[in-house]
């Protein structure tokens, strides 16, 4: 015989979903809650953050804004376990329980480097950190490409070391960010930007100092493959000396600083003319030589048994050598002379390009006070706000009083 169940009252199922989440909104409290990250996903449109806690038994999905995620110190990945606080919800569409996240936490750092040497240990064995496929850097660059920030201070330490020693270079720069969401996308891109552009000697790719998070974009493998591809030889200025990268291992050559890869990158123009000195005296020393050669050679031919009834011949040899002589003095100086006045002219035209003499000339630079960013536009600032100009020889602090932007 079949028991007949009471109808009290049907559900639907939107019905009984809205009570489930109603209780458990109303009775849990936010929470700490800690778990491997799995099923990571950036939602590309919106800037959202999706993913799946999970430890030996149990997961829960996770949802994290996009305007709470973009404050993050470091980047989610999977694999690694964190620590998140958040409010437990029901996802009414999906019916399942999920926690919002508004704080995200790495606990983790040990399964990161673990993961970081897994990486490492699988590109080393693919090659890419070997000696031998590293290149030497070109004696004589004539164009520089910087894939850095535009808004730190390491494009303006490379600019002014290289306008010192070889103001003749031009430097290039390809504006990226070096940190947070989409920072390894972007350096890398700018990497392949530089090779595609193909007018580039030398590049240079790097950021200022900072923690271990802030230079993990340096450690991705989306750099450190376009570091290892570039047709163009790289050096790698992360951080300071003891911040080293899976970028270092893979670049030409690793500088400590970004100064330093400036000073690696261009000769010194003092060292280039000492160099062509020596040159001189080294050809002059060569020709003195040779023309000591040819007399002795003269004078043993003169001094033959054969030849000692035809003085007039030797005497021919002796003249020959002679205007040899005058010849090749000749040919010296005219050669040296458009030289050293190739030079010069191309100092000239190269110092007038270089940023210090635009400045010299009344060009100035403006940034936005107090957070020191550059000023491109009038539109960027207001009335009340305080600059800093800097000029070809010192710099001023500024209040904006009034602004017309004809």
């Amino acid at each position: 015989m079949q028991t007949e169940l009471p109808r009290l009252y049907v559900y639907t199922v939107s019905e009984l979903t809205r009570q489930i989440k109603a209780v458990i909104e109303g009775t849990f409290p936010p929470v700490w809650v800690e778990g491997e990250i799995s099923d990571y996903v950036h939602h590309g449109a919106l800037g959202h953050r999706y993913f799946t806690l999970k430890d030996g038994e149990s997961r829960i999905r996770c949802v994290m804004w996009r305007w709470l995620a973009d404050r993050l110190r470091f980047v989610p990945r999977d694999g690694l376990w964190v620590l998140a606080y958040g409010e437990l919800t029901v996802y009414e569409r999906g019916g399942r329980h999920q926690l919002m996240v508004s704080h995200l936490h790495p606990t983790g750092v040990g399964e990161l480097w673990r993961s970081l040497e897994q990486l490492k240990q699988r590109l080393a064995e693919e090659g890419l950190f070997l000696e031998e496929r590293k290149r030497p850097l070109p004696p004589f660059p004539e164009r520089i490409g910087v894939v850095t920030s535009p808004d730190g201070a390491v494009i303006w330490d490379i600019a002014k070391v290289v306008a010192r020693r070889a103001p003749w270079v031009e430097v290039v720069l390809c504006p990226v960010k070096v940190q947070g969401e989409g920072a390894a996308e972007e350096i890398a891109s700018g990497i392949e930007r530089i090779n595609a552009h193909g007018e580039a000697d030398l590049l240079i790719v790097g950021r200022g100092g900072g923690s271990a998070e802030d230079l993990w974009a340096f450690n991705e493998e989306v750099v450190v493959r376009a570091v290892a591809r570039s047709r163009i030889p790289v050096i790698s200025a992360v951080g300071h000396e003891v911040d080293v990268t899976l970028t270092d291992l893979a670049a030409d050559r690793r500088a400590p600083t970004p100064s330093a890869a400036a000073e690696m990158a261009v000769p010194d123009r003092a060292e280039l003319a000492n160099w062509v000195c020596s040159l001189r005296g080294r050809l002059g020393d060569a020709i003195e030589g040779f023309i000591r050669d040819v007399e002795g050679q003269v004078a043993a031919l003169r001094d033959a048994h054969p030849l000692r009834q035809v003085p007039d011949r030797m005497l021919q040899y002796s003249q020959e050598v002679d205007e040899l002589r005058r010849r090749l003095g000749n040919a010296l100086g005219y050669t040296m002379e458009g030289k050293s006045k190739e030079l010069t002219a191309l100092r000239g035209r190269l110092k007038a390009l270089s940023p210090g003499a635009a400045m010299a000339r009344g060009f100035s630079v403006v940034r936005k006070l107090p957070e020191g960013r550059l000023v491109k536009d009038v539109g960027e600032l207001k009335p009340g706000d305080r600059v800093e100009v800097y000029f070809a020889r010192g710099r001023v602090v500024c209040e904006v009083l009034y602004i017309s932007k004809k």
